[in-house]
């Protein structure tokens, strides 16, 4: 007996690892298990081979070959725009591609693969996500669906959409777990030396890797350094000795680097700690002292503050996989931010469509 079907779509130019980094994903689940438990199949509009964007191509099946009702999961890869573009105009992919959406137990997208499912009216009325740098104009584009310009992968109802290229494979990961147990996720996760499994709630923006890729030396060695001390004491007097460097000088240096003072990219690394650790069962006072914010009450105002939800409520609204889905997030109280995105406004310029991201390093 053949395993679910999943169906990768590729067009010429695409994006390889959006293809590839869930193929592994899927395929090492039956290694894994030792049985398969899904068959994975790359499809195009005419099949053969088609070309990614960085030379290598894939032999791929063509989409009248595989019946539309014979597919449990469609993901589509993303590309240039140009790619997408081409990819839409094609008159069986826009058959089928829609009839597939329908048809199967879950659909969806990796990076700007949102476009050409947005572009077949598979995405209306769904909050989605996107590559961060493809998140305004998707928006722009089609005003009828909601992005969610943070989160590393969103699912709403049966759609999966994730963001930039390397979390198609977090996305991937979370459907495993869905589908079979937390464990035989987490063992591909290991044996793909993954560092962490990465929630979909988890923010493309990251203040750690801000600090690695704009502040120069002292600072980037630091925030290395701080990252693996969260549960130490890093108040201003242990980061100056540390970076060799005056309180004062210290002080004024770090916030022109990285646009946080000491304290605040201190408590934003130790929240999104928190954040990782509340995908476990780990009580709230284990976390707090692991993560360096010592008790319970004070780990609730930090992480209510930023997050606009208790740590305890934000544990069950993701405790089905890690993702916030549409109506898990209409629950937040009026005029906090969302906890899928980290954000407390949405600026005028913005499309109002769009959560708003926060200025810092974006991750693939």
């Amino acid at each position: 007996m053949r395993g679910r079907r999943v169906a990768l779509f590729a067009f010429d130019d695409f994006q390889l690892l959006d293809v590839t980094g869930p193929a592994a994903v899927f395929g090492m689940a039956n290694t894994t298990l030792g049985r398969e438990i899904y068959d994975v199949q790359v499809v195009s509009a005419e099949g053969g081979l088609v070309r990614s964007s960085c030379g290598i191509a894939l032999q791929a099946c063509a989409i009248s070959t595989v019946p539309a009702r014979s597919v449990d999961t469609l993901l589509i890869a993303g590309g240039s725009s140009i790619a997408m573009q081409n990819a839409a105009k094609t008159g069986k992919s826009r058959r089928w591609i829609p009839n597939c959406a329908r048809a199967s137990n879950r659909f969806g997208s990796v990076c700007s693969g949102a476009f050409l499912l947005a572009e077949l009216g598979a995405l209306h009325g769904l909050r989605v996500a996107t590559h961060w740098a493809s998140c305004d104009d998707l928006a722009i584009r089609f005003p009828d669906v909601t992005v969610d310009s943070n989160s590393l992968f969103v699912i709403d109802g049966k759609a999966w959409t994730s963001a930039g290229v390397s979390t198609g494979i977090d996305m991937a990961l979370s459907m495993v777990e869905r589908d079979l147990d937390r464990s035989v996720a987490d063992s591909i996760a290991k044996f793909f030396v993954l560092y962490a499994r990465r929630p979909g709630y988890q923010s493309q923006f990251s203040d750690f890797l801000n600090a690695q890729a704009s502040a120069g030396a002292p600072f980037r060695e630091l925030a290395n350094w701080v990252q693996t001390r969260l549960s130490q004491q890093l108040d201003v007097p242990t980061l100056a000795a540390k970076a060799k460097l005056s309180e004062r000088t210290f002080y004024r240096k770090f916030v022109a680097a990285t646009g946080l003072t000491p304290a605040r990219f201190v408590e934003n690394l130790r929240l999104d700690e928190v954040r990782a650790f509340l995908a476990t069962d780990l009580p709230l006072k284990t976390i707090a002292v692991r993560t360096g914010l010592r008790s319970t009450s004070r780990l609730n105002e930090a992480f209510e503050r930023r997050f606009g939800v208790a740590p305890s409520l934000f544990r069950q609204m993701h405790n089905s996989g890690g993702v916030a889905t549409t109506s898990k997030i209409k629950t937040m109280r009026p005029g906090k931010p969302s906890t899928t995105s980290g954000s407390t406004h949405v600026t005028s310029r913005r499309p109002k469509n769009v959560s708003a991201p926060r200025q810092t390093a974006r991750i693939s």
